[in-house]
């Protein structure tokens, strides 16, 4: 029994330890930066964990999409959708002046696609139109608050779609938030299929692994064909020079096949967008290099 109690002594040592280098390279990295961050990581094989304003509500902008495909999905599970089925984009789904790729690819709309490919735009490419779409879909943000309620996600909230955030001042994106222990918590439980089918969560994993935005932030650093499967979000600046959010949240597979779970969230920083997410990469950089050591 002692060495027993002597291993786990030194195994809390040493995760006090490793918490403690991480927590020395984080500060360099953000000393004098004017922003809030939010940084959370989870081993999922070790549970290793660190935080940094981690309980910290912090706008979420275009991370919610996780959330909402998420809650599509598990309609899809239940059989009340399919992703082969067709959904109609008309012209007056495709707003302007908001990142939309699909668009830019149909800017007439008057289209069928896919709910596979509209989930794919939504995640993958980050497309606000097609959002907005799958939010109409699904009887809007109130769902996903309620599938997220159901499956016991804490410190997140979700009142706004994409055209709401648009159209309303900027306070309105600070309704939409999560912390990021709550974003590393979840990513934890869709990890080991605790919010969907094991079809649908490697489906979005796979997803997830082919995203195209926030090349610069937490996977910039790593070393290349490292599978992360993330979602990006961003505010950009508004007339006072501030940014919102700059954020990146993900699930990193180790050389070893270990994994963690990682949330960076930049917020009202006066920083340019440079530097926000410079932010992001090497804080990401310094977590890999400490689960590499």
């Amino acid at each position: 029994m002692k060495k027993i109690g002597l291993f786990f002594l030194l195994v809390s040592s040493l995760a006090v330890a490793q918490r403690s280098v991480l927590e020395q390279k984080i500060n360099s990295i953000i000393e004098g930066k004017k922003a809030t961050v939010g940084i959370s990581v989870l081993g999922f094989e070790n549970n290793f964990n660190y935080s940094k304003n981690g309980d910290k509500p912090l706008p979420t902008l275009s991370v919610f999409k996780f959330h909402i495909a998420c809650a599509v999905l598990n309609l899809v599970d239940k059989g009340k959708l399919s992703l082969d089925q067709k959904i109609f984009i008309s012209k007056s789904d495709l707003m302007e002046n908001t990142w939309s790729p699909f668009r830019e690819k149909h800017p007439d709309g008057n289209i069928e696609v896919s709910l596979n490919e509209i989930i794919d735009y939504t995640v993958a490419l980050s497309d606000n139109n097609l959002c907005d779409v799958l939010l109409k879909l699904i009887d809007g943000t109130k769902t996903v608050q309620g599938f997220m309620d159901s499956k016991g996600v804490k410190g997140f909230q979700i009142k706004y779609n994409e055209n709401e955030m648009h159209k309303n001042d900027w306070k309105a994106l600070y309704e939409n938030y999560s912390t990021t222990n709550s974003a590393v918590q979840l990513l934890k439980k869709f990890y080991d299929g605790k919010l969907l089918s094991k079809k649908s969560t490697d489906y979005l994993m796979q997803i997830m692994i082919s995203t195209k935005t926030g090349t610069n932030k937490i996977v910039e650093q790593l070393p290349k064909n490292t599978p992360v499967a993330h979602k990006t979000g961003a505010s950009g600046k508004n007339n006072e020079g501030l940014t919102i959010a700059e954020n990146d949240m993900g699930i990193i597979t180790l050389p070893n096949g270990k994994h963690y779970a990682i949330a960076i969230f930049v917020s009202n920083s006066m920083e340019s967008n440079a530097v926000n997410c410079k932010l992001v990469s090497d804080i990401s950089k310094a977590v890999w290099d400490d689960f590499n050591k």
